[in-house]
């Protein structure tokens, strides 16, 4: 080990012996929830409107939708809400339509927005009934609807739900977007926001990170692990098929060596930055929040030591990222772009389907790759070299790749630095 990672290492670990001794002990103040509020503003009104939304949509819409309900019959709610990261549902509609049926007590039908303000999204019990799902998902693509508001796009779903042919309207609405294969398949373009299945599991109380939101995060990873097994496999199997991503020579030719030595330049004078700012951190002032600093430097320094490309760098600078976040006390900053790290910090996360797949994920996005999501183009991916192939990242299996399996943090439930501490990234380099 040379002399500068036996000086970080100590130096870790003096700071982190006296952030030890700084913290206190004490427990998480009860959130409180707002499940059951909204659940018996419902039992009221089958229109929820937080009152952040009322200009997007003012009573006198509100109040057309409730007569258009009242008139299919249905046990059919509508929930406007505010959503964001570290918000009572994790800034996940899903979460938040569990709750509010676990609430609810009794078979229904919710149509939310998401943290798109104009986006509709559809949840159901008994899932399925009602085509729930897919009628959210049609109103997204339908010609008409593209420069509708929220009012307008949730009557329309309201009429889609009420006919019950949601599936067979999403399948008309998106069927410029699916493309011949090979096999006379058809595929979906990567950016097409998928319909959800309708069936969001409950979320506990609806406040703060119960075990609805940990199996939320788990069933992510899982998600993430099989999706990325099952496209490297299907990749190899089909040869000549269409890859996900169709990449300009330039983003291949930036994986060069001399790149890749730059990129590593930059890592460690980022490690060494994040070690003088917890050194300099006034002592006694969030001390949680100086020893996840100092977590994540150890952790970047070790994936620094062990760093075998560029993913593996760009993981240095997302463990550096989370650092100074907690730092600053940053809870619910972005993580950096899902799609390609080097760009930097997420603008703003979105769903976002790889080709082939029904379901979605939810990933920080540069404005750059945001923009090209919504425009149904491919954005610009960070690769990496495996068995003498240049894959995006994320199609690595997720045993072999601690980037694959948490997108840079923005799929991961726990912090970079924790898993990279109980030996996750050491695992996938000897894999």
């Amino acid at each position: 080990m040379c002399r500068t990672d036996t000086a970080r290492r100590l130096f870790v670990a003096l700071l982190a012996g006296a952030v030890t001794v700084l913290l206190g002990s004490g427990s998480a103040a009860a959130q409180p929830s707002t499940a059951e509020q909204i659940a018996d503003a419902l039992r009221q009104s089958p229109v929820y409107v937080d009152d952040g939304y009322e200009t997007a949509l003012p009573p006198d819409r509100q109040r057309e939708l409730v007569a258009q309900i009242d008139e299919t019959g249905l046990p059919l709610y509508v929930v406007v809400v505010p959503l964001t990261t570290g918000d009572a549902f994790g800034g996940d509609a899903k979460q938040l339509a569990g709750a509010v049926h676990d609430r609810l007590g009794q078979d229904a039908v919710i149509l939310t927005n998401s943290d798109t303000t104009d986006v509709v999204e559809g949840w159901e019990w008994p899932h399925g009934r009602h085509q729930a799902g897919p009628a959210a998902a049609a109103v997204f693509h339908l010609d008409e609807m593209s420069d509708a508001g929220l009012g307008t796009r949730l009557a329309r779903a309201v009429e889609i739900v009420a006919a019950g042919n949601g599936e067979e309207v999403y399948e008309e609405a998106t069927a410029d977007l699916r493309t011949p294969t090979p096999s006379g398949t058809s595929t979906t373009a990567p950016a097409d926001p998928a319909p959800e299945d309708g069936e969001a599991s409950g979320s506990g109380d609806g406040g703060g990170v119960g075990a609805g939101t940990v199996a939320l995060i788990a069933a992510a990873a899982v998600a993430l692990t099989a999706l990325a097994a099952l496209l490297l496999v299907r990749r190899r199997r089909e040869g000549g098929s269409p890859a996900p991503f169709t990449f300009p020579r330039a983003v291949f030719a930036a994986a060069a060596a001399a790149d890749e030595a730059d990129l590593r330049r930059r890592a460690e004078g980022e490690v060494i930055a994040l070690g003088e700012a917890a050194r300099a951190h006034p002592h006694g002032a969030d001390p949680v929040g100086l020893q996840h600093a100092l977590d994540a430097y150890a952790a970047a320094g070790t994936v620094l030591d062990g760093a075998r490309g560029r993913a593996d760098l760009a993981g240095v600078l997302a463990l550096v990222l989370e650092g100074r976040d907690a730092l600053q006390g940053s809870r619910n900053a972005l993580p950096l772009c899902f799609f390609n790290p080097l760009h930097g910090r997420g603008a703003r996360r979105l769903k976002w389907r790889p080709l082939g797949r029904r379901d979605h994920l939810r990933v920080s996005a540069c404005a750059a790759c945001a923009a090209a999501v919504q425009a149904r183009r491919a954005p610009e991916v960070l690769t990496e070299r495996v068995d003498g192939r240049d894959l995006p990242y994320f199609e690595v299996p997720a045993e072999r790749s601690l980037w694959a399996a948490t997108g840079y943090g923005s799929l991961a439930g726990d912090p970079l630095a924790a898993r990279v501490a109980r030996g996750d990234f050491t695992r996938a380099v000897e894999s």
